[in-house]
């Protein structure tokens, strides 16, 4: 810590005061989805990551990778939150982008995946889903979710 008084004045005859400004963040991402089953919303939130950490020109070489999935969260639309980090995370520790689902069980606060993909170089965009502004219900015969991913 300085023991100079003009670093802690705001005095204008001494030197130029001490400021501070706020700088506008678009780091976020809002991703809505509306599926026929709960499983679809899983499915349909796979899809949207996937196309965000697939990069353009992406070449799939080789054969399809296999990830099995196992998340366990407090309710459901957590669990939606938790299911995008860990596939952010695959994609950061392994290179794995997912492609699709091959099976999925979701209960209240569990869920297991076999997850179909590829070894590539995913995008770092997405750094991991937030909690912010979750949502994860039925609307009628139908569901619906937001989901905030931070880029």
């Amino acid at each position: 810590m300085s023991d100079d008084p003009s670093l802690l004045s705001d005095d204008p005859s001494s030197a130029p005061p001490a400021r501070h400004w706020f700088a506008e963040h678009t780091g976020e991402l809002e991703l809505e989805i509306e599926a026929p089953t709960l499983e679809a919303v899983f499915a349909q939130a796979l899809r949207a990551l996937a196309e965000l950490l697939e990069g353009p020109g992406e070449e799939r070489a080789g054969a399809p990778v296999l990830r099995e999935v196992v998340i366990e969260s407090s309710d459901r639309a957590a669990l939606l939150a938790d299911w995008l980090s860990e596939l952010v995370y695959l994609a950061d520790r392994d290179g794995f982008v997912p492609d699709a689902i091959e099976h999925i069980d979701v209960a209240e606060r569990t869920l297991k995946a076999t997850v179909r993909g590829h070894i590539g170089q995913p995008s770092s965009l997405v750094k991991a889903a937030t909690y912010h502004r979750l949502e994860l219900a039925p609307a009628g015969d139908r569901w619906r979710a937001r989901v905030v991913l931070d880029v």
